[in-house]
């Protein structure tokens, strides 16, 4: 039996929900992380604030900024800085591609989630364009509309004697 014949689980971690709403996620990417071991340890646990983190850019490395990870509970001296920049491992060609794609006006990385895939922590990165206030409000519109439409099916389904 061969090792890449088997599936990876796939366990998440956390998820940007907020993403989705404030921007229009056009592409996304898969990276790696250069994690500490009281941040992995502390990720076991599934601390972690995605909230304001953002990827950039810097000398052709993809850093990940602004994401909480609170310090392990049972770590001593040597525990992390929560909100330290954390490197992101890709290849060099999907980094080219990301450089070029975010000189474009308006574009930025936006971690969507963050999840185990084996024993490896992973994260989501989309490429994302903001939204207006008025794209937020149809968002929303459509979600309230789902959201009615379900239960409207739903009770529909009730035959009245």
């Amino acid at each position: 039996m061969t090792r890449g014949c088997q599936a990876m689980s796939i366990k998440m971690i956390a998820n940007n929900r907020k993403a989705r709403f404030n921007y229009e996620i056009l592409e996304v990417f898969e990276a790696g992380v250069a994690l500490e071991g009281t941040e992995v340890k502390s990720l076991r646990a599934g601390k972690i604030n995605l909230d304001d983190s953002y990827a950039t850019v810097h000398f052709e490395e993809l850093m990940w900024l602004n994401a909480n990870i609170p310090e392990y509970s049972h770590g001593n001296i040597h525990n992390h800085d929560p909100r330290r920049s954390r490197k992101l491992l890709m290849h060099r060609r999907e980094i080219k591609r990301l450089i070029g794609i975010t000189r474009e006006k308006g574009l930025t990385l936006i971690p969507t989630r963050v999840y185990w895939k084996g024993s490896r922590v992973k994260v989501e990165i989309g490429v994302g364009k903001g939204k207006k206030l008025y794209d937020k409000r149809k968002t929303q519109e459509t979600r309230d509309w789902q959201r009615d439409k379900e239960r409207l099916l739903k009770e529909g389904g009730r035959g009245e004697d």
